[in-house]
């Protein structure tokens, strides 16, 4: 079965699932999920690439870490878990770490790949998720149809299905801090991604709501080695649900950037 748990290694305090063997190509999850979201780009990735997908701390097997508040904490926890140069490749909240990290390690990342980032969100979108952070008690399970239902609507999907029973097996305090973190950020600043020293690819679906295409269109105006892609009938959750468009974007990318 494509969700299927996988056995994880240790890295710098993070539970981690790798693959393959080549040049470092590193996965970064969103708010609430575990590595194995990540499992279709896994096993297409590692044909070619070393593949590491980190739980989050608070998510899958990583343990929940004080001090946890903004994106720069979690990006400094990834950091520590990347031993040479390698590409990252983010998805939600995982996109703003990876942004993270191209602005503030740029020794360290061949490329970067932003998949359904946000930027500049609107006040009223901010308020939005602010007020679903500020509901969480970081002690009961989160409800998680609210989130299903933003993510694939009302389909009744395999996708769905796995996406439920991570949201409900996370880490409530864990959960509560990265989704407090990602509620506050509004992106890279424009100074930062103007000045990415790193090949940089935002990618986002022509149906995503909140990571919009305008906001991946905009982030690659301003970044000097940037581009978009916008997938046709995509959603937030399209490294699950467009899995074969996402693998070929990422694998041109890396065959470029990874050369």
């Amino acid at each position: 079965m494509t969700w299927t748990t996988r056995p994880r290694s240790e890295r710098a305090g993070l539970a981690a699932i790798e693959a393959g063997a080549g040049a470092q190509i590193v996965l970064l999850h969103g708010v609430g999920l575990r590595s194995e979201a990540w499992n279709r780009q896994i096993d297409a990735l590692a044909e070619r690439y070393h593949v590491t997908a980190l739980d989050m701390p608070g998510h899958g097997d990583s343990a929940v870490r004080r001090g946890m508040e903004c994106v720069a904490d979690y990006a400094d926890a990834v950091l520590d878990a990347i031993d040479g140069p390698a590409m990252v490749v983010g998805h939600s909240m995982g996109a703003m770490i990876a942004l993270e990290l191209a602005v503030r390690a740029p020794d360290r990342l061949r490329g970067v790949v932003a998949l359904n980032a946000i930027f500049e969100r609107s006040p009223e979108a901010s308020a939005a998720v602010q007020a679903r952070a500020a509901e969480l008690d970081g002690i009961s399970v989160a409800e998680p149809t609210g989130a299903l239902d933003r993510w694939f609507g009302d389909a009744a999907t395999n996708e769905r299905t796995a996406c439920h029973e991570w949201l409900c097996s996370v880490t409530p305090a864990g959960y509560k801090a990265a989704y407090t973190a990602f509620a506050h950020t509004t992106g890279p600043r424009r100074e930062d991604l103007a000045g990415l020293f790193c090949s940089a690819l935002f990618m986002t679906g022509a149906l995503e709501p909140n990571s919009t295409p305008a906001m991946s269109e905009a982030m690659a105006k301003l970044a000097p080695k940037g581009r978009a892609i916008i997938v046709p009938d995509a959603a937030h959750m399209m490294p699950m649900t467009h899995a074969e468009v996402v693998n070929a974007a990422i694998l041109d990318f890396a065959a470029e950037v990874l050369a």
